[in-house]
């Protein structure tokens, strides 16, 4: 620590670029921090501004494109593996591919200042079709929008970065040690909030030999898709599935029989956005309310696109 001014100064171009490459591909390192500690010393010190904020653009549009990349040929298969190394709940995964959904390509430029959207974004972009030409303007443009915010940060508020850069460097070893404490602080307190979120839906699930045999036995039961709307585009729904995005709930629940099996699929792993939805069935009476165990995946390995089941409605 009591060199770290000094290996910015000297090597700031170069560390810039891998902390925020490292972030950008999805390892919980903040690069935000560094990004406004070079802002400051661009004014107090021989660094430029210009190539660390170049240098962070660069970083960034090599993840983009590689995840970009990688979401055009595996589509969901690289989604599904980014919400099982994802710190952040799945629930917020889904919330981010609704945000997609809803602003398009040109939430890129937002896309890295909101946790859990920055993950998903340029992957989704590649499963959804986005023309590359019209991603790589708008990865670029969000890029430079939040570096550059993170490097004039620095420059405005130099003063007190330097103060404070200052004081770590008096604190040798004990300062590095800090640092460390709060980055495992952080990573701990993410990994407990996905633990309390995934325990939260921690409910029976139906699995897809048991459904297929209530069809058999005539039940009729009512099949609802909690997926999130860009994962509607991306795959068909299960035939006759009832789009619980679509629907106001109160107004689904209220037309349906309270006896009847109601089962509710997503492609999340866990579950667990089925789990959340079959969670409100239930405490709204529907005690037969249950998730399907893995989803439209199991549905899709089992049955295919069969047409068996006839539409439901809102």
């Amino acid at each position: 620590m009591p060199q770290l001014a000094e290996l910015l100064q000297v090597y700031g171009v170069l560390i810039v670029f891998g902390i925020v490459l490292v972030e950008q591909f999805g390892l919980p390192i903040p690069a935000y921090p560094v990004l406004i500690v070079a802002g400051a010393l661009s004014v107090t010190a021989d660094v430029s501004w210009q190539m660390v904020w170049m240098a962070a653009i660069l970083a960034c549009l090599i993840c983009d494109a590689f995840w970009f990349r990688a979401g055009r040929f595996y589509g969901k298969r690289i989604l599904r593996l980014l919400c099982k190394i994802s710190l952040s709940p799945d629930s917020c995964v889904n919330q981010t591919e609704d945000r997609f959904s809803k602003f398009g390509v040109k939430s890129l430029l937002v896309s890295k200042f909101v946790p859990g959207f920055n993950t998903i974004a340029a992957p989704l972009s590649g499963a959804m079709g986005v023309n590359p030409r019209l991603f790589l303007l708008y990865a670029v443009s969000g890029a430079a929008l939040w570096s550059g915010t993170g490097i004039l940060l620095g420059v405005w508020f130099h003063n007190s970065v330097d103060g404070v850069l200052d004081t770590l460097s008096t604190m040798g070893s004990t300062a590095l040690t800090i640092v460390a404490g709060l980055l495992a602080l952080f990573i701990a307190f993410k990994y407990a909030e996905r633990r309390r979120h995934r325990s939260r839906s921690a409910i029976e699930r139906i699995d897809i030999d048991e459904v297929l045999a209530l069809i058999d036995a005539g039940h009729d039961p009512v099949i609802i898709d909690a997926r999130s709307l860009s994962a509607q585009q991306m795959e068909a729904a299960i035939p006759g599935a009832v789009i619980f995005k679509a629907c106001q709930p109160e107004h689904l629940m209220a037309s349906l029989d309270r006896d009847r099996h109601i089962v509710v699929y997503c492609s999340c792993p866990d579950d667990v956005t089925a789990a959340e939805v079959a969670r409100q069935f239930m405490v709204n009476g529907f005690h037969r309310a249950r998730p399907l165990k893995g989803g439209l995946d199991a549905w899709n390995a089992q049955r295919g696109n069969d047409p068996e089941l006839d539409p439901a409605t809102c």
